[in-house]
């Protein structure tokens, strides 16, 4: 298996620290979620790069050692998917693949709405398309539920919460299905990308800068917004791929997604939780493969 590397890249005015395996060949461009950072993506760079692609893993702006911009407005998702353009640029001008979790996914999502000529493919794990996560948060009751962990994540008392006796609740959330996704090495690994300076509080300024979270007697969240679904479609040929365990992401934020992908695939996955990255890697890089074919050459 190859090396992993690792460097710096200048990007959209940010210094960003990126993981790599393989050398020459397409780009396979992986984009992790909160509260994690490049190292989630460890085992599918290995396996990508050992056949023929170029596989990156970036550390988001406001994670472990990329820049980290001070204030909420940094963290809009106008920059976060000019980022995935800029950090891409550095590594090819042809087209790419992006495979996106969570927040990585939300970016993901932006930018092949945007700009779906960048883009050969377009995978997505456990993150919901903007216009159904939208639905959901104004018409379901249960994801409303399963989202109320936003409205902690949003408050100023977030970082003291979460860093409380070493960052308890940060890893409990990490329980999967079954069982704890993180083994020792990597649980002093994301607590010491936790422990970067400011790195917690730009994790959570996602959350705080986006309009969509449960709505609440003082902000109304989703219902202040009034999405057309034709205004989100994603012009790229994209595979979803979902832990159905999931518990904070309903497989409700599947519903309709066909009206705002036109080529679309998903795949349910009911064994698995939100973390299948960790859980299922094999099966996960065997899925990706089968959809963007086996060879990065």
């Amino acid at each position: 298996m190859p090396e992993i590397a690792h460097s710096f890249v200048e990007a959209n005015g940010l210094r960003f620290h990126c993981a790599h395996a393989g050398k020459g060949g397409k780009l396979i461009l992986f984009l992790h979620g909160f509260p994690e950072f490049w190292r989630c993506w460890r085992a599918l760079l290995a396996h990508f790069g050992a056949r023929g692609w170029l596989a990156v893993a970036p550390d988001l702006r406001g994670y472990n050692l990329s820049d980290k911009p001070g204030g909420v407005e940094a963290y809009r998702a106008k920059h976060l998917v000019a980022d995935i353009g800029a950090l891409a640029a550095r590594f090819t001008q042809e087209k790419f693949v992006l495979v996106a979790h969570d927040w990585g996914g939300a970016a993901g999502w932006g930018f092949a709405i945007a700009h779906p000529e960048r883009l050969s493919h377009l995978v997505i794990v456990n993150s919901p398309h903007p216009y159904t996560f939208w639905r959901e948060l104004r018409t379901n009751p249960a994801q409303q539920k399963a989202s109320e962990y936003m409205l902690l994540f949003r408050a100023a008392k977030a970082e003291r919460v979460l860093s409380e006796n070493g960052y308890a609740r940060l890893l409990k959330a990490f329980a999967g299905f079954g069982s704890d996704v993180l083994g020792d090495e990597d649980r002093a690994a994301y607590l010491e990308a936790w422990s970067q300076p400011g790195a917690l509080t730009g994790g959570l300024n996602y959350y705080r800068a986006s309009p969509l979270h449960p709505p609440t007697p003082e902000d109304p969240g989703p219902e202040k917004l009034n999405l057309d679904p034709a205004s989100f479609i994603a012009r790229v040929p994209t595979l979803v791929l979902w832990g159905e365990q999931d518990r904070a992401l309903l497989t409700g934020c599947l519903d309709g997604l066909e009206q705002c992908v036109p080529d679309l695939k998903v795949v349910r996955v009911p064994d698995a939780s939100h973390w299948i990255v960790h859980e299922k890697p094999s099966r996960v890089a065997s899925e990706i493969e089968s959809f963007v074919g086996a060879g990065g050459g």
